[in-house]
């Protein structure tokens, strides 16, 4: 029933097609950081995450987790963080491990189904902040966490969180994989696998007993790259085992909450599966939206993004 059949964001004339609606907020939109408060939040297994708030005296609090190889200072981030924060929430903003510019303790970095770091987060934000409303909002491979997470946990999920929202998220890991190996879709590719290499070669200066770098810049695609570091590292068996038991698709029956999961129609990024119309029109809880525009993690322009009114909206009415 969730289906919203309709969407009212439009692109301008003069921003046409999912590329440019993608790399136009990357070249051009400047946001004024909001989060400050820095604070290194230690792991049950030894290594961290670092956190950033907005304060921490409102009712209503926000979590928002980024996307591949951004952090809490991304501008899509503080874009929608500013956007909550004068509609009255607090916000936590967290860097995924190895991505606040630090590299992280363990041999292992971070990836699409590690809902136990987004849990350490949200229990870190019970602990501290005195919000009986939380809400949760995702870009991207962050997004496929969030949903994860509030699937995962179906009827018992915490209380206290009551909504979220979802942009942009590569539902079914092997499908969007598929999408990015795409010759017109090596500019992402590349500057994606560019990143992570460098962070594979850092890594490996401390783990050489853990990490082969050897023809690591032959790797041209996530199905190698993944095959290769991401699988081993966090303890699948391949690349296909890590897609299949990470992606959020299959949790999004469990969800019991009010959840918002817009991905517009020319994604570059985001292959057919993941778009789970099947899903939403049989759920409760679980709303898609799929605009015509839009691109990947785009919604725009303007001084604020349709994309952090479209949330804000959703997320008051809970």
């Amino acid at each position: 029933m969730p289906l919203i059949q309709h969407s009212n964001y439009r692109a301008p004339v003069w921003l046409r097609g999912g590329h440019a609606q993608t790399i136009h907020p990357v070249l051009f939109r400047k946001v004024e950081k909001i989060t400050a408060h820095p604070h290194r939040l230690e792991l049950d297994d030894g290594d961290f995450l670092d956190v950033e708030w907005t304060g921490k005296d409102r009712e209503r609090l926000a979590i928002i987790s980024h996307g591949l190889e951004g952090s809490l200072g991304a501008i899509y981030v503080q874009g929608m963080a500013t956007a909550l924060w004068r509609r009255g929430w607090d916000v936590l903003v967290w860097s995924f491990r190895g991505c606040s510019g630090e590299l992280n303790r363990n041999s292992s970095f971070y990836h699409s189904g590690a809902t136990r770091d987004l849990d350490a987060v949200i229990q870190h934000a019970f602990k501290c902040h005195p919000a009986n409303k939380i809400d949760l909002v995702g870009f991207s491979l962050g997004g496929n966490l969030t949903l994860k997470y509030i699937g995962e946990r179906g009827g018992d999920i915490d209380p206290r969180i009551v909504a979220s929202a979802c942009f942009s998220v590569p539902c079914e890991l092997a499908s969007s994989s598929a999408e990015l190996a795409r010759w017109e879709n090596k500019i992402y590719m590349e500057r994606f696998l560019k990143s992570l290499r460098s962070k594979v070669r850092e890594k490996a200066m401390v783990y050489p007993d853990v990490l082969d770098t050897r023809g690591i810049d032959g790797l041209k695609s996530f199905a190698e790259f993944d095959e290769r570091f991401t699988a081993p590292l966090h303890g699948f068996s391949n690349a296909e085992d890590y897609w299949m038991r990470s992606s959020c698709r299959q949790f999004l029956p469990g969800v019991t909450i009010p959840t918002l999961l817009v991905s517009a129609a020319n994604d570059p990024i985001l292959g057919k599966d993941c778009y789970p119309y099947p899903e939403a029109e049989n759920s409760d809880s679980f709303y898609l939206e799929v605009p015509r525009q839009g691109g990947h993690v785009g919604f725009g322009p303007g001084s604020e993004y349709w994309s952090e009114t479209r949330a804000a909206e959703f997320l008051a009415l809970r």
